[in-house]
Order: structure tokens, then C-alpha cells, then sequence
């Protein structure tokens, strides 16, 4: 491993995720990290224009940054909104199969970005009043009843996951790469 740090390039540093707590409770902890993976997605589409974050990653993928937001907010809303409190108006913003990841357009991205802020103000109002040990609303159809606990879990899996695919979509841009 180099000793070199990656260049962060034209994002912006003020929107640097800082380091997550390493003590705290264990809804303390799951938020933070929660916190840390929200705020590496923006921090990953900072200082790039509509169109830059429209560009695909690679052929054949379609995903774009735009894309990935898109797609985490439509996951924000099902996991917080449909599954932990049954909320039945809680449906994906982007329907169809890919829509969300590989269908971002320049004009729709500041419209796109309200939608997902919104998503996570509503997802942490959300997990603000869930019970950890109790049982989500809605019942997984191939592995039944989830726990709160796994949906939060299951959120920084997410989280993590596709911000890895943000990391190279944003190096393959402009060859940021930040931490």
C-alpha cells in the first residue's frame, strides 16, 4: 500500500465525512455510520455539474452518481417508510426496473437531490422512534418477519456497498478519490 493520500480533486472539502464515533450506544452507532455513509455520497457528488453526474461509470453499466442517489432514496423511503412503519404511501419515486440507478437526465438533478434529502430527514425522524428489538410492519415475503435492528443493519450494508460504487464512478470522472 502506497503512503501516498488519494487526491480528493474538485470535491468539496468542507463536505468531507469526519471519522464515526467509535464509542456510543448501539442507536448512536448505527446512526453515525448512517450519517457517514449519507455524507460520503455527497461528499462524492460535490463539485461535479448535472451532466458529470448524468455520465455513466462504464460500459456496459448505466449507473451514474446521479443514479446511485436516485436509488438510495427510493431505499431510504421502502426500508423506513414501507417496511419499518407499514407507511402504504411509502413506493419508489423512480419505478421500473434500473430507472432509479441508470436513468438520471442534467434537468432532473436538483429535483432529484430535493427528493433525496427529503428521503433522509423522513428516514431519521423515522428511526428516531423505532424500537430496535421490535418487529418491522411489513413482513419480508421469502424471509418473514425483520427486526428494526436488521433494517438499520441492512441500511449501512446498503450504504456502504453502493458508495463503493461511487467511489470509482467519481475516480473514473475526474480522478478524485478521497478516502
Amino acid at each position: 500500500m502506497s503512503d501516498a493520500t488519494p487526491s480528493a480533486g474538485g470535491m468539496d472539502p468542507a463536505l468531507d465525512p469526519p471519522a464515526v464515533a467509535t464509542v456510543g450506544t448501539e442507536r448512536e452507532l448505527l446512526q453515525a455510520w448512517l450519517d457517514f455513509h449519507r455524507q460520503t455520497l455527497r461528499w462524492k457528488c460535490s463539485g461535479l455539474t448535472p451532466e458529470q453526474l448524468c455520465e455513466a461509470s462504464a460500459p456496459p453499466s448505466r449507473m451514474s452518481l446521479a443514479g446511485l442517489m436516485r436509488h438510495m432514496t427510493d431505499v431510504e423511503v421502502w426500508w423506513f417508510g414501507r417496511v419499518a412503519v407499514g407507511d402504504e404511501s411509502a413506493t419508489d419515486r423512480y419505478p421500473g426496473q434500473d430507472e432509479d440507478l441508470c436513468e438520471a437526465t442534467a434537468p432532473t438533478v436538483a429535483a432529484d437531490w430535493e427528493a433525496f434529502e427529503a428521503a433522509i430527514r423522513r428516514s431519521d425522524e423515522v428511526f428516531a422512534t423505532l424500537n430496535l428489538d421490535a418487529t418491522a410492519a411489513w413482513m419480508h415475503p421469502r424471509r418473514g418477519p425483520v427486526s428494526n435492528r436488521w433494517i438499520l443493519i441492512h441500511m449501512v450494508e446498503e450504504w456502504a456497498r453502493h458508495n463503493g460504487h461511487a467511489d470509482l464512478i467519481r475516480e473514473r470522472i475526474d480522478g478524485a478519490a478521497g478516502d
